[in-house]
């Protein structure tokens, strides 16, 4: 039965259970009891039979629930002759499984907003005219045309000038961000400005919205182990409200008692507040760009103790920046980089591809280069607008220019720096020096994350230790791992959960096993690697690590509601159940007062839905003292 049949079902059941009792009631104060009894036990048998077919089932998967609480109060009250009170506990229970569809539905929103996003057709540029196609026949290289307002179908490259994207649904930004030629736009996002091309680059089954939209499902069909735990209290509520019941008949040789104690022992504080305030925080972490694939590892979330981040592109950026430009020979800086820019337009290379994005950043026009020919690993040579241009390693230009002007002073660089040389007309004209920035933010991220609990981390790197700890100076890191290979990162994973529950943070293929065998992975899903995406227990979808402060405080919040609307219920439970066996509460009485406590749980665990986690505001961390952090090179801990 699918959800929209079985919220009707649930619909039709509690209808019934309404219609009986206020009929009945009708009757009653006519001076017909004997047709009031009637009316109400015909109300309570739908909630009762739909009941006994749900415990039944629940029995042949092998689980035992509080349902069967519910079934023995309805039945007890009808076998005594309390119909009305049978008829109210109907109409309580049947309105409960009602709210707790409706209330699970307004966790979902946020989730439901994404999977209702998703495009069905795209428009594609096709010899000089448009054509709409489904999004199964976009290929790699096709040009789409986004009007306003469109959904971005699949992950592409603006073809245009600029674009004005909302990326609001799927990072929680709540301004549009503009995008330049040749920029990356996410699928999922929706066009705030004019319209504009984009050049695919993906398949749309294998594009981000693709992949956030499956995560959703699984975590939306998934069970929190808080959940399951509620299953095995279950039991020990089960067995506490059939003691007091039938020692409250034993003692008083009074029926009606057992069946109060019975009526005011409804299920909802332990079958409804859980999985509304776990689902109702899935939903608050993907309104904030992190998507949490299921209840479990967001209750896992809230427990973390220890937290080990991958450096490249998690930690720093992942993508070389130009740190300063260096001239050998008093050309002007912008000319060095408009040179080494135009040429390196016809390089894939990561390093030549980040010195085109430089230049195009400072509104740089570059011309298009001849006569090009790229040597791998080494560098490109070619024609600048009739000039010789060399650009590459400081070795492989030096090589091919000492013959003619001799040699020069390489330029000194720090550790895990990148050095490009550019010559022009064989002359050595300057070098662009380019590192692997540090996230902005990752030092306040970590900060937050102290205070949020977390008491130990790390830094685990497959880069040489001078680099890592270059970059993470001033981080004030518990330990630094470096040299790693993924199998070593594995064991640092399964050595550190001496500690408490690890988190493991990473965004390449080399991290996927790590991040599988952490109690919670991490992916940065942005623009990662998707075996990384694939392995991870949450993606962050927005390429920025102070995500990670916000999902994590958010979990705790969720859990923390959770279990305070579980301990609240149950306590005035308990409280009403033995004031029933004392007899100051009437079966009706029991009833209306368990209908209360389980409005009351139901709305604050809604509560979750209010989270607002804390910004931290960029201010730089201080520096770590000496010996703050413990640095291995290439081995296992």
């Amino acid at each position: 039965m699918d959800q929209t049949r079985t919220d009707r079902f649930k619909t039709a059941i509690l209808l019934l259970a309404v219609i009986g009792l206020i009929a009945g009631l009708a009757f009653y104060f006519a001076g017909r009891r004997d047709i009031a009894n009637i009316v109400w036990f015909a109300g309570v048998v739908p909630a009762l039979a739909a009941l006994t077919v749900e415990i039944l089932r629940s029995i042949g998967r092998g689980e035992v629930g509080l349902d069967i609480v519910a079934a023995l109060s309805m039945t007890a009250a009808l076998v005594f002759g309390e119909t009305l009170a049978a008829a109210v506990v109907a109409v309580m229970y049947s309105g409960g499984t009602f709210l707790e569809s409706f209330a699970e539905g307004r966790a979902r929103h946020e989730m439901h907003d994404l999977l209702s996003r998703v495009p069905r057709t795209a428009t594609r540029h096709r010899n000089g005219g448009l054509e709409d196609i489904p999004l199964e026949e976009i290929a790699p290289g096709d040009r789409l045309l986004i009007r306003q307002g469109d959904v971005v179908p699949v992950d592409g490259t603006v073809a245009s000038d600029a674009a004005f994207v909302d990326t609001s649904a799927l990072t929680g930004e709540s301004l549009p961000v503009r995008l330049a030629r040749g920029a990356e736009a996410m699928s999922g996002s929706t066009n705030a400005g004019e319209a504009f091309d984009v050049t695919a680059t993906r398949e749309a089954k294998d594009s981000t919205y693709a992949g956030i939209v499956r995560l959703v499902e699984e975590a939306q069909a998934s069970k929190a182990p808080m959940s399951r735990l509620a299953d095995r209290w279950s039991l020990g509520f089960l067995a506490v409200t059939v003691t007091i019941a039938f020692a409250a008949w034993w003692f008083t040789g009074d029926p009606i008692r057992a069946v109060a104690v019975l009526v005011v022992a409804t299920p909802c504080p332990l079958i409804l507040a859980v999985p509304v305030a776990l689902v109702a925080g899935l939903s608050r972490a993907a309104h904030f760009g992190v998507l949490i694939k299921g209840a479990g590892p967001l209750e896992t979330m809230a427990r973390i103790r220890t937290l080990i981040l991958d450096k490249t592109g998690t930690l720093t950026d992942g993508r070389p920046k130009i740190v300063s430009i260096n001239s050998a020979d008093g050309m002007d800086e912008d000319d060095i980089l408009l040179f080494a820019a135009s040429l390196d337009q016809a390089s894939k290379h990561p390093v030549a591809q980040a010195v085109v994005a430089a230049a195009k950043a400072q509104g740089l026009t570059l011309p298009v280069p001849s006569e090009v020919a790229e040597f791998p690993g080494e560098g490109v040579v070619g024609h600048v607008e009739g000039r010789s241009v060399i650009v590459g390693g400081d070795g492989f230009v030096a090589s091919r220019v000492r013959r003619m002007t001799g040699d020069h002073p390489a330029t000194a660089k720090s550790a895990g720096s990148v050095l490009v040389a550019v010559a022009v007309d064989g002359h050595m004209v300057g070098h662009l020096v380019m590192s692997d920035p540090l996230r902005e933010g990752a030092g306040v991220m970590l900060e937050g994350l102290r205070r949020e609990g977390i008491g130990r981390i790390l830094l685990a790197t497959g880069d040489r230790a001078d680099v890592a700890e270059r970059v993470t100076e001033g981080l004030g890191l518990d330990g630094l791992r470096a040299g790693l290979t993924p199998d070593q990162k594995v064991l640092l994973v399964l050595t550190e959960r001496k500690h408490g529950p690890v988190m493991m943070v990473g965004d390449g293929v080399n991290d996927a096993p790590a991040l599988a065998a952490a109690d919670v992975g991490v992916a940065m899903g942005a623009r990662g690697a998707a075996a990384s995406a694939e392995a991870a227990d949450v993606v962050l979808l927005v390429d920025r690590i102070d995500r990670l402060g916000p999902g994590i405080e958010i979990a705790r919040a969720s859990r923390r509601i959770a279990v305070e609307s579980v301990v609240a219920g149950i306590g005035l439970s308990v409280l009403g159940m033995i004031a029933a066996a004392f007899g100051y509460l009437t079966p009706v009485q029991g009833a209306l007062l368990q209908e209360v406590i389980d409005v009351a749980v139901i709305l604050n665990a809604l509560r979750a839905l209010r989270i607002v986690p804390h910004e931290p505001a960029m201010a730089k961390p201080q520096p770590a003292t000496s010996g703050q952090a413990d640095i291995v090179q290439g081995a296992t801990p």
